[in-house]
């Protein structure tokens, strides 16, 4: 079984930067990160495989940057250019080698004007 936990969440102004991560404390296949805002389904924000594959969401593609620590089975974002719209409760989700889902508790990222 596979526990995470998230670190790194704050309030930032626009335009700044934040870096978050999620250590895993078993083996992962993939792990990547989701959102939600107050009132709003959760999203799709960034994945990374153990092989290195990527994959970004529309909205944050080109500013935000995911990658991985295999051997500490801990990951990372990389945020920059942060926007208003990008306050959001980030959760990190990772999926086992006998493809079972995780979810971690949660890291609250707030950005203002």
């Amino acid at each position: 079984q596979v526990q995470l936990v998230e670190s790194g969440g704050g309030l930032v102004q626009a335009g700044g930067s934040l870096r978050l991560s999620c250590a895993a404390s078993g083996s992962i296949r993939s792990i990547g990160w989701f959102r939600q805002a107050p009132g709003k389904p959760r999203e799709f924000v960034a994945r990374i495989t153990s092989g290195g594959f990527t994959d970004y969401s529309d909205s944050v593609r080109g500013r935000f940057t995911v990658s991985r620590d295999n051997a500490a089975n801990t990951m990372y974002l990389q945020m920059s250019s942060l926007k208003p719209e990008d306050t959001a409760v980030y959760y990190c989700h990772a999926i086992d080698l006998n493809a079972s889902y995780y979810w971690g508790q949660g890291t609250q990222v707030t950005v203002s004007t």
